[in-house]
């Protein structure tokens, strides 16, 4: 499989990553300023949120690129074991 490919919606993805980013940096403001747990857990939550939009958006980039020029070039099999192998630690 290639070492890198050329993201879709590369600018898309880089802001919301830097967004992530700036909650995170926000969770560990509320954490030094000693903020109520449970106000934290509810940024972590949107946290998990946001990260897992960027990586479905990822799995969505590589089923339309990646996975579509393999099964074209008869390498499907390898492909999709490769697919299904990212997909089962997402599943856990």
């Amino acid at each position: 499989m290639p070492d890198h490919v050329i993201q879709p919606n590369k600018e898309a993805l880089i802001k919301r990553l830097n967004r992530i980013e700036g909650q995170v940096r926000g969770v560990a403001k509320m954490i030094v300023e000693d903020r109520y747990c449970v106000d934290i857990l509810n940024q972590v939550s949107a946290l998990q949120s946001a990260l897992d939009a960027v990586a479905m958006q990822l799995l969505e980039n590589h089923t339309h690129g990646c996975m579509q020029s393999a099964i074209q070039s008869g390498n499907g099999d390898a492909a999709i074991d490769e697919l299904m192998a990212v997909v089962r630690k997402f599943a856990r």
